[in-house]
């Protein structure tokens, strides 16, 4: 299977690609570490964007950040001009941060060909590649894709609560230690303290160097060390969370690029499990 990553010499070079679609998956607001601040608007050329919390979210649903119905994906990934021959990139602002999380949605949503921008705008500034200060508006002509949720790669509390017990299926989140371990304050009211029970904790500051991901084989120690129980061939599925569903990709990426299969995300993460007074706490 290819790497979900390229680079930014590979990107330089696909530029004129005509199948490639370059989206900025950049979130405005940056939680779990020091954000990244620029003075002006600063794309890579030929950018498109999309809004991880507006048009690619679910703004119905009562959990935060939930994941955009097949219809609102249909609608984004069609104005975008994305066919299912198209290679569409992702990247953010921040190195890694929120391009994971575009990169799963189009991963479950039934598209292919999908690849996060290793560094993302970060290395591609420090490089001294050229940049553009706006992004394209909508495509040429609106592409074909229908999106289809494989909900076998996005998961919820009820499937996680359910599985709390089974020994093929570990929860990792992407806290902080202090938040995982309760202490350090949950900044959503109403949330508690602690993290699901028999969950393993992986900061995604952890799985990064730099704006770029840890090499496969640094990964790949990283979580035999996390629990050596948890090996790429036994078919452990690995569940992802974090605080709203956003980090989680991270970790989740960085465990793709160490070889791991199994994958799934819980969508709602700490915000949804830790607000329902009806789930336990560790």
């Amino acid at each position: 299977m290819p790497s979900p990553l390229v680079t930014t010499e590979w990107l330089q070079e696909n530029l004129d690609n005509e199948h490639l679609v370059l989206i900025d998956a950049s979130m405005a607001n940056v939680v779990g570490k020091e954000p990244i601040i620029y003075d002006r608007p600063m794309l890579i050329p030929g950018s498109f964007r999309i809004d991880l919390e507006g048009t690619l979210c679910d703004t119905g649903a009562s959990q935060a950040h939930a994941f955009p119905t097949e219809e609102q994906f249909t609608a984004e990934i069609r104005r975008l001009g994305i066919e299912p021959e198209s290679l569409v990139v992702v990247y953010d602002d921040q190195g890694i941060y929120s391009s994971p999380r575009a990169w799963w949605i189009l991963r479950a949503m039934g598209l292919k060909q999908v690849f996060v921008l290793d560094g993302g705008l970060p290395q591609w500034l420090a490089e001294g590649r050229d940049t553009v200060s706006a992004a394209v508006s909508e495509a040429a002509k609106h592409g074909s894709v229908v999106g289809k949720l494989d909900d076998t790669l996005v998961r919820d509390s009820a499937y996680v609560f359910q599985h709390l017990e089974d020994e093929q299926v570990t929860v990792i989140d992407a806290r902080s230690q202090a938040r995982f371990l309760a202490q350090a304050p949950e900044s959503r009211p109403g949330v508690r303290g602690g993290h699901i029970p028999n969950s393993l904790n992986l900061p995604f500051t952890e799985v990064l160097e730099g704006y770029r991901f840890k090499p496969a084989s640094q990964l790949a120690s990283t979580f035999a060390h996390l629990a050596p129980s948890l090996q790429p061939s036994n078919g452990h599925q690995l569940v992802f969370s974090c605080g709203s569903g956003i980090t989680a990709c991270i970790i989740l990426l960085a465990a793709e690029l160490a070889g791991y299969t199994q994958l799934s995300l819980y969508d709602g993460s700490w915000a949804d499990w830790g607000g329902s007074e009806s789930l336990p706490v560790a």
